[in-house]
């Protein structure tokens, strides 16, 4: 079996990192050979990084003739058995290309508004005919009731894994270090991470906040940082392509996003055992562990029920520390490793 990933997205984002992570995964324990086709940049040079086969690819306009010559030609070469798509564009230009070489094209959606119910997102479906592939079973309802035309039978769940860092934590810094990795946008939610952190300083709490990703709102969280007298506290590092890096310098870790399916930065946070505190949104409930429901603030909270969660983790034991540190990684090490969603996406292509 040979499987192409095309992503014609601009941004990093974590359907970029599953791609990532299931080809790499697909080659090393299973022998298949990946194809990344993605936009000249990060993705792509990342893919090489790694040792994989990777095309800087111009997708140009929806539907442009040569673009589908170019995928359907490309196809022929290398000989692929699969095709694995993102966004809307990725199936008007490669997924069209795949349905005229009679390759299965399979559809891995991030979120349930990624497809719209609109006449042309509905017509494409019914001729192309692709395999629904999602992380969580949020996304699949989702979908369900956003496009009438999906059926439940048509949406294949399969959760995201990440790798287990290979040993339990074992550390506890002090102070004690918070981490967020997300893309720096108002659905985020990093202002309302600063504005909870504003209140533990002034409680007396000490603490340094790690900010990892760049966005549209990254100069405005700068300046609030700035008056909210938080720049000794916050390391700001712009896209990084090694998160884990950072990742196992902190202890905790923070999401306060108002949108997200599954969020691949909770789950490569699980996997360094970091102590976890997120919204409830999306499938966060669906992959977390039931030894720390604490650790979930509601939707509609205010800084205020962050800082009080927060607190209470400020003061716990440095043995208690490394107890939920380590429930965190257990989750990540029994149910949702890279191997065994590695194995799940290869049974799941040869049944297509």
């Amino acid at each position: 079996m040979q499987v192409a990933f095309i992503n014609s997205t601009h941004k990093w984002g974590g359907v970029k990192t599953w791609m990532l992570d299931m080809a790499l995964g697909l080659k090393q324990q299973l022998g298949i050979e990946c194809f990344i086709v993605g936009r000249e940049g990060a993705f792509i040079e990342k893919a090489k990084a790694l040792g994989l086969k990777a095309y800087a690819f111009n997708f140009g306009p929806d539907y442009n003739p040569k673009t589908i010559y170019l995928f359907w030609r490309l196809f022929q070469k290398e000989n692929i058995d699969r095709v694995i798509v993102n966004v809307g564009k990725d199936l008007r230009t490669a997924g069209i290309a795949a349905k005229l070489a009679d390759i299965p094209v399979i559809h891995r959606v991030g979120l349930p508004g990624d497809m719209k119910n609109k006449i042309d997102v509905r017509l494409i479906d019914k001729w192309i005919r692709p395999t629904i592939l999602v992380p969580c079973e949020f996304i699949k309802q989702g979908l369900l009731k956003t496009l009438p035309c999906l059926t439940a039978n048509r949406i294949k769940v399969i959760y995201t894994g990440k790798q287990p860092s290979t040993q339990a934590p074992k550390k506890i810094n002090q102070p004690l270090q918070f981490i967020s990795t997300s893309q720096l946008n108002p659905d985020k939610g990093h202002e309302f991470i600063l504005k909870a952190l504003y209140l533990l300083k002034q409680n007396g709490f000490k603490f340094h906040y790690h900010v990892v990703g760049t966005g549209r709102c990254e100069q405005e969280l700068k300046e609030l940082a700035k008056k909210l007298k938080l720049e000794k506290n916050i390391s700001w590092y712009g896209f990084q392509k090694n998160v884990e890096n950072i990742l196992r310098q902190a202890d905790m870790f923070i999401l306060a996003s108002y949108s997200e399916g599954l969020p691949n930065s909770l789950l490569e946070a699980m996997a360094e055992g970091l102590v976890c505190v997120a919204r409830d949104v999306g499938g966060v409930r669906e992959i977390w562990p039931k030894d720390f429901l604490e650790g979930i603030i509601a939707f509609k909270s205010t800084p205020e029920d962050l800082a009080q969660v927060l607190k209470g983790l400020l003061k716990l034991s440095k043995d208690d520390l490394l107890r939920l540190k380590t429930i965190f990684w257990q989750q990540i090490q029994n149910n949702f490793s890279l191997n065994n969603t590695v194995t799940r996406l290869y049974e799941f292509l040869t049944q297509i």
